[in-house]
């Protein structure tokens, strides 16, 4: 068991590590032009996004909508931890993740006790407030115009590509490990059936709690990286219709797929970019193809299940495994004819 494992562990590293330094090898030679290579940076950036509704939306049983807005704190408290306080750029992104869970508890505790379509009424309205204060505030935001935050990382897209990258497979291996612990079980049973899980002693309240503050904490670092990498944030990037995109991801991924959410968020996002070279048809062709997605394949790209690497290479072993056993039988057989 301990040499599997640690198979595993070495199969599952070197896939994490090729999918960060690969592309920036690919970078570097100048097979993936800049252009590229931010499409793929925002979809990374779209994918952290994706997780933080699904760990809502797909995980506790909630409908959220005003993730965009958690995303704006984060992003507007990383610039001004960095700019104004002139802290150090990790710990102004560890910060504004912070600041961004710590809304999340403030709007959480007095709103997680509504279900269904309130919840997602009064998420949205957060979500608007949200961008009209940050409009208002333009001492520390900006105003309207938005904000500059000029990093090496905006000005290098290898750089740029290879921290969100990283920091994607970081929050979907603490996802993963989360879920399968006692707490990421009682909110899936909540998600189940949430009086079947209170009439077994799990406190309801404080699941939905923990689940509500992990997605805004990842929303923060989406939000913080969304600023570090494109160098400039305004009060829009916390609009209703971003939490709308966001949720389409995770509905196409599949509902509590993780793995699903960020396959989803890589597609649309390349093919949004796609799509921009026919310009008017644009807004006619995206939506067609998300009809056409929830009218055969209604339960998402992946439904409730997750790609597993692991699950991979176990395929890959038995065909081996199957071809040694039967040289070995073909072996124990020649004997006695012998």
């Amino acid at each position: 068991m301990k040499t599997s494992s640690l198979r595993t562990t070495l199969f599952l590293g070197g896939v994490s590590l090729g999918a960060v330094f690969l592309p920036i090898l690919l970078m570097k030679a100048g097979i993936i032009d800049a252009y590229a290579a931010q499409v793929i940076t925002l979809g990374g950036i779209n994918a952290i996004m994706a997780l933080s509704v699904n760990t809502i939306t797909g995980v506790t049983g909630q409908l959220s909508l005003g993730q965009a807005g958690f995303m704006a704190i984060g992003a507007y408290a990383c610039i001004s931890l960095s700019l104004d306080a002139g802290l150090p750029i990790p710990l102004s992104i560890i910060l504004a993740m912070l600041i961004s869970a710590l809304a999340g508890f403030l709007i959480g505790f007095p709103t997680l006790k509504l279900s269904g379509d309130y919840l997602a009424i009064v998420t949205l309205g957060f979500g608007e407030i949200i961008r009209v204060i940050f409009i208002n505030t333009k001492a520390l935001t900006g105003g309207a115009g938005g904000r500059k935050f000029t990093t090496p990382v905006s000005l290098e897209p290898d750089l740029a590509f290879g921290i969100v990258t990283a920091s994607l497979i970081a929050v979907l291996i603490l996802l993963q490990n989360f879920l399968r612990s006692s707490y990421g079980r009682a909110i899936l049973a909540i998600r189940e059936d949430e009086i079947a899980a209170n009439a077994n002693g799990i406190s309801v309240f404080r699941y939905k709690m923990t689940g509500f503050v992990i997605a805004s904490l990842i929303a923060g670092l989406g939000g913080s990286l969304y600023a570090l990498v494109l160098g400039f944030v305004k009060p829009d990037v916390g609009a209703f219709l971003r939490s709308v995109d966001y949720l389409i991801f995770v509905v196409l991924g599949g509902m509590g797929s993780m793995t699903g959410s960020i396959l989803a968020a890589y597609v649309l996002t390349s093919l949004q970019e796609f799509l921009r070279f026919f310009q008017d048809y644009r807004l006619v062709i995206y939506p067609v193809i998300l009809i056409l997605v929830m009218l055969f394949r209604p339960q998402g790209l992946l439904g409730m299940r997750e790609f597993s690497f692991t699950g991979l290479l176990e395929k890959l072993r038995r065909p081996r495994a199957g071809k040694a056993a039967g040289s070995g039988a073909g072996g124990g057989k020649a004997g006695p004819h012998g």
